[in-house]
């Protein structure tokens, strides 16, 4: 695959992924029901919905950057994942099987854009 090609997967990817967790991020900060209804059912804390708000939206910030903060970004990348895993079991246990449809959408993008950023930075990311 060419530069190109995987530059465009990369940043597509990234705005796809911003674009969601920036939305999730806003509404949970501002309390939205439909968000608030769906976490408060899956049983966390109102706590902890505004600390994901926080973290989501300085997440998609970094991720954001191009060509900096490239170890920050991978743990960006862990925590986009560890929040899409946690809601897909969360879901799937309390809603079913058919509320996890977004989980698993959000996991293929995040892991396509995720190994696309690890081949177009990988001089940069090796642990000499």
């Amino acid at each position: 695959m060419e530069t190109k090609t995987t530059k465009i997967i990369y940043w597509s990817g990234s705005i796809f992924m911003s674009l969601w967790f920036g939305a999730s991020g806003f509404f949970e900060l501002t309390k939205n029901p439909v968000v608030w209804d769906i976490t408060r059912q899956l049983g966390y804390p109102p706590h902890f919905i505004y600390i994901l708000g926080v973290f989501k939206l300085s997440g998609i910030l970094v991720l954001l950057l191009p060509n900096r903060l490239l170890r920050l970004k991978e743990w960006v990348f862990a925590g986009m994942f560890f929040d899409i895993i946690f809601a897909f079991f969360s879901k799937i246990v309390v809603l079913g099987f058919p509320a996890t449809i977004d989980a698993i959408v959000a996991f293929t993008v995040l892991s396509v854009t995720y190994l696309m950023f690890r081949k177009l930075y990988k001089s940069r990311l090796s642990f000499n």
